[in-house]
């Protein structure tokens, strides 16, 4: 008997998707309809992280938290930022998958694929209505803030190169120092 392919359908690879066993360290996301499971992030990437996760804990004008690891559902997949960053407490209670609805800034930082990070994962972010987008891209040289989403992307962009600074809207309001997030 001859073999017959079936095509997944979106809502299956979705559940496939969901049902993943990724090994530890790795991360799995649904991105555009494409399951993208990446390795262990090196210890720059995590570096940037960490650096920007206290300068928001020690600049940021109002209390918010910043959150490694959480999943968020967009309207364009599944997605799992280096950073997310909410209102104390706006992930109490909720499930491995949250929406996006209440989160103020997502932050990625490249590492093996970062076209991702640069187009679909923008897009997807814009069109949850994230205010804020801020990438690190190891790759440029450059930190980019996205801010304004509006009919799936951000119509405002503000790139600088490493060690220049970058000022963060409310609620942040204040000029982040870029040269450590390199």
């Amino acid at each position: 008997m001859p073999a017959v392919e079936h095509p997944l359908s979106e809502g299956n690879l979705l559940q496939a998707f969901l049902e993943l066993d990724t090994p530890l360290g790795s991360k799995a996301e649904f991105i555009e309809g494409e399951i993208v499971v990446t390795p262990p992030p090196d210890g720059d990437h995590e570096d940037a992280i960490a650096r920007f996760a206290r300068a928001v804990a020690r600049e940021a004008v109002e209390e918010l938290y910043v959150s490694g690891g959480k999943g968020l559902i967009t309207p364009n997949g599944r997605f799992v930022p280096d950073a997310t960053v909410a209102p104390v407490g706006h992930f109490r209670a909720q499930g491995s998958w949250a929406s996006a609805a209440g989160v103020e800034l997502v932050l990625e930082v490249t590492s093996l694929n970062p076209h991702k990070d640069r187009e679909p994962k923008r897009r997807g972010y814009a069109a949850a209505g994230i205010p804020c987008y801020l990438l690190v891209d190891r790759g440029t040289g450059t930190v980019t803030l996205f801010t304004q989403p509006e009919d799936g992307d951000y119509i405002t962009t503000t790139k600088v190169e490493f060690g220049k600074p970058l000022d963060l809207p409310a609620p942040f309001s204040f000029t982040l120092d870029t040269g450590p997030l390199r």
